[in-house]
């Protein structure tokens, strides 16, 4: 039996429902800039680098980069504060975690000015022993460089630790780096509804990772 000593989450779509105002904030970006109106499938498939690097890659005109990246946070951060709270069962999730003081790391792809905008508006500083964004490692999920990345900080093996996430890219991401990897499924909206990628297993509910975490502790 595996003793879980530290957790490694995702960050949009399983610790906050912010996947919805990602999507707004692209979709008003591309709009204004390209002409385009996006859907939220369409928006899924540009995942994988920071929220800069995606406009930078969709933008035609490169003059308008650095403006079309201001637009986006403009309009995510307006909408994450007006409509983003996290839910009750991953506050008491976290609370949970660290009374038992299992270590948390976030790893997402989303950029560092991005992570900070979320963590501060969600009053989650402070829980976590280390978060790192995609612009701090050279290759993002589905690459397991930033499971890895953690496991260094925290001094522990792939034996010790599970990871969790929504996608396709994070289960790949875990189940490379060969640590239990659980896909969550407890929010509306989430990167991948049905996983292209087995987990270990898919949790509908944040408390059945506290019951993971303490049956492994009593073992």
């Amino acid at each position: 039996m595996r003793i879980v000593q530290a957790v490694l989450f995702d960050f949009d779509g399983t610790l906050a429902d912010t996947l919805p105002v990602s999507f707004n904030a692209f979709r008003a970006v591309f709009l204004k800039y390209e002409g385009k109106l996006l859907t939220d499938a369409e928006i899924v498939q540009t995942f994988g680098p920071t929220e800069e690097e995606i406009i930078t890659n969709h933008i035609s005109n490169p003059a308008h980069v650095d403006e079309a990246i201001e637009y986006y946070y403009e309009v995510f951060e307006k909408d994450l504060h007006e409509h983003v709270q996290l839910s009750e069962a991953i506050q008491a999730l976290i609370l949970k975690l660290s009374a038992l003081r299992i270590p948390m790391v976030i790893i997402t792809g989303k950029s560092r000015r991005c992570l900070d905008i979320c963590l501060q508006n969600l009053k989650l500083t402070g829980y976590f022993v280390a978060t790192i964004a995609g612009d701090e490692v050279k290759r993002s999920k589905p690459d397991p460089e930033g499971i890895f990345k953690a496991l260094e900080t925290l001094k522990l093996s792939t034996e010790e630790v599970v990871f969790v996430g929504d996608s396709d890219a994070d289960i790949t991401a875990g189940k490379s780096a060969q640590v239990l990897t659980i896909g969550a499924h407890w929010f509306d909206t989430v990167q991948n509804a049905h996983f292209g990628v087995k987990p270990d297993d898919i949790y509908t509910r944040p408390d059945q990772l506290i019951a993971l975490v303490t049956g492994s502790l009593s073992n």
